[in-house]
């Protein structure tokens, strides 16, 4: 296959990957974002560059919202929601941010493969996103579920979950690309 070709069967998996999606899990997401009184976002590698978009988009919206881990990231408290990325669920780090997080009174989401996993009981809501590098060898007709390497259909699955998230509440507060470009950084 030429690179267009492998392009054109990575948009066959994501909207196989995508169709997994719960309207309703998303939905309840993008609430407790609305809810929430500030947005805190963490995930390991890949998973946490996502969530680093999610909360540009989010502070272009006008909602209050930090990477964790960032020197300029206050403190969570009560009201507050953590929104975790973890393919596996399992990342020990995120686990024991998790619980801190549930001990302080916030909120947690993770999006995972694996919503029985670590992560997905302790979180208010586990969000199942598909794709896994187990999935190459366990789709049903012998078939390849996915022909990316390691995490990779799941870290897209995951953006594309947070844009859509993005754009519902972007209708919700009723505000359009120019208003969020206001908030765009101009000191580059």
């Amino acid at each position: 296959m030429n690179t267009a070709d492998y392009a054109l069967e990575i948009t066959k998996e994501l909207q196989r990957s995508i169709a997994r999606i719960s309207d309703g899990e998303a939905d309840q997401l993008a609430d407790m974002i609305l809810e929430a009184g500030n947005v805190f976002v963490a995930g390991a590698g890949r998973s946490g560059l996502m969530g680093r978009a999610l909360a540009m988009r989010l502070m272009h919206l006008g909602i209050p919202a930090y990477v964790v881990g960032e020197t300029v990231t206050p403190g969570i408290g009560p009201g507050d929601l953590l929104v975790i990325g973890s393919g596996s669920g399992e990342t020990q780090s995120l686990v024991t941010m998790a619980r801190k997080a549930k001990e302080i009174g916030a909120a947690v989401v993770t999006a995972t493969i694996h919503p029985d996993s670590t992560l997905g009981r302790l979180s208010d809501l586990p969000v199942r996103l598909p794709g896994t590098p187990k999935d190459q060898q366990t789709a049903g007709s012998g078939e390849k579920a996915t022909i990316q390497p390691m995490g990779s259909l799941f870290e897209q699955t995951l953006i594309i979950l947070y844009d859509a998230v993005v754009l519902r509440l972007m209708e919700q507060r009723g505000q359009d690309t120019s208003q969020m470009f206001g908030r765009h950084a101009n000191l580059e």
